[in-house]
Formats: C-alpha cells, sequence, structure tokens
C-alpha cells in the first residue's frame, strides 16, 4: 500500500470518527435539552408563593438553581434610580436591553425584577418616561431566574463603580451598587398590579422546544455511513487495495 493511501485511509477513518463523536454529541444536547424541560414545567406548575417563602439575603447567589422557573410573588416599591440595563437583548429580531428594576419588599429586603425588552432607542435616553417603573407600591409575579455571570472567554463588567449597563444579570456585581440586602436570584415579570404601559415587553418564558439537535445528530451519522459506505466503493473503483499495478497508476 502507497503511503498516499495509507494517508488516505486514516483521515477518513479520522473523519469517520469525528462525524460519529459529533451525533452523540448532539443526543448529549437533546439529553440535557429534556431534563431542562422536564425541570421548567414542573417547577412552573407549582403553585405561586412569595419570593421570600423559597429565598433569603443571606443564601448564596448559587442558590437560584435549585428553585430556578418556580413562580413567585413579590409586594414593593421599585427603585428607579438603582436600575440597570442588560445590553444586547433581542426580541422579535430588534436589538435592545432588559430592563432590571431593584424592588424594594416590604421587609426591607430587595429584589432584582427583570421588568422586560426595551428597544435600544430607548435604552439610551430618547424616551425614558416610557419605561420608568410605577412610582407606588405594586405586586408582581414572575419565574425566578439565576444570576449569571461571566464564563470562558467572556468579559466580565467592571469590577468598581456605579454601572449603568451591564452585560448579564450579575446580582453578585449589581449587589456592589444598592443600599439593602438583595436576594441572590432575580423575577422575570410575568403579570404587575397595577398593570404597566407598552415597555418594557415582558420577557417570554423559556422556549420549551427541543431545538435541531436530533435532526443534526441524524446528519452526522448519515455523513458517518456514507463515508464508511462510500469510500470503499471508490477504492473498489479504483483498485482493489494492495494490487501493486494498480496503486502504481493511481499513485
Amino acid at each position: 500500500m502507497s503511503l498516499r493511501r495509507l494517508l488516505t485511509n486514516v483521515a477518513v477513518l479520522l473523519a469517520v470518527a469525528a462525524m460519529v463523536i459529533a451525533g452523540f454529541w448532539q443526543l448529549h444536547r437533546l439529553s440535557e435539552r429534556r431534563d431542562r424541560n422536564s425541570t421548567v414545567t414542573d417547577r412552573s406548575e407549582l403553585p405561586v408563593v412569595e419570593v421570600q417563602t423559597l429565598v433569603e439575603s443571606a443564601d448564596g447567589f448559587d442558590v437560584g438553581n435549585d428553585i430556578e422557573f418556580r413562580l413567585v410573588r413579590a409586594v414593593g416599591f421599585y427603585q428607579a434610580e438603582d436600575e440597570v440595563l442588560i445590553r444586547n437583548r433581542t426580541y422579535q429580531g430588534s436589538a435592545g436591553y432588559w430592563v432590571l428594576t431593584p424592588l424594594r419588599l416590604r421587609t426591607g429586603d430587595i429584589v432584582a425584577v427583570n421588568r422586560g425588552w426595551i428597544p435600544h432607542a430607548a435604552g439610551t435616553g430618547t424616551a425614558p418616561a416610557e419605561f420608568a417603573p410605577a412610582t407606588g407600591e405594586v405586586q408582581v409575579v414572575g419565574l425566578v431566574r439565576a444570576t449569571v455571570t461571566a464564563e470562558g472567554l467572556q468579559r466580565s463588567d467592571p469590577s468598581s463603580g456605579v454601572l449603568a449597563e451591564m452585560a448579564r444579570p450579575d446580582l453578585a456585581r449589581l449587589s456592589q451598587q444598592l443600599e439593602g440586602a438583595l436576594l441572590p436570584v432575580y423575577v422575570q415579570l410575568q403579570a404587575q398590579t397595577p398593570s404597566s404601559g407598552d415597555l418594557p415587553v415582558p420577557v417570554p418564558p423559556p422556549d420549551l422546544g427541543e431545538g435541531s439537535h436530533l435532526a443534526y445528530a441524524v446528519q452526522w451519522f448519515v455523513f458517518a455511513s456514507i463515508a464508511l459506505v462510500g469510500y470503499p466503493l471508490i477504492l473498489r473503483r479504483l483498485g482493489r487495495p494492495g494490487d501493486p499495478d494498480q496503486e502504481a497508476k493511481v499513485g
């Protein structure tokens, strides 16, 4: 067997192995997605409870993973002066921000509320009154969401100063610029009494679809099968492997 043929065989086998690994990785992602969807469904169907019955300000910020997607109620006053915009958020293809507003509860603790999405122009100060929070006492109902921190190569927000914008709802960072104890989860608003105006637009609940993972897995397995079946057929057309005369002609 010529060196070229040997290298080609190795390359094809490596390609097939990579395709199979990619297929199983997509199946793993599908399993993770189904587990997450099951968690979201099970937790969101539980009765609505006061947020402080699930979490306390003294709890660690990782507690959100255990109660995320529970429906909770909170009553208090918005602190508009401490509002923060979460940048690079989209809604129906349009760029904008999430509006994260601290809500001071009757107990004195604070819970951050993601009141929803606003278009980019509103967040730059052209129409601030359109998304100003209510000035009186409000009752909000929404989903518990866990804090989000920078991962991998993601850039963290500045560690000092008072931020008007943040890259993500990082509650530990937000707590640095608030006076009072902040609960280690935030509420993704679904309903509010009294109701708000057209802006912000409430963030939709998590998508419970399974995505394209199964289709991608099938695609990778099909590609691997084509390579396994097709490559030997090509070799057969070129000549049997190990035939010196044929290898001399094609090598």
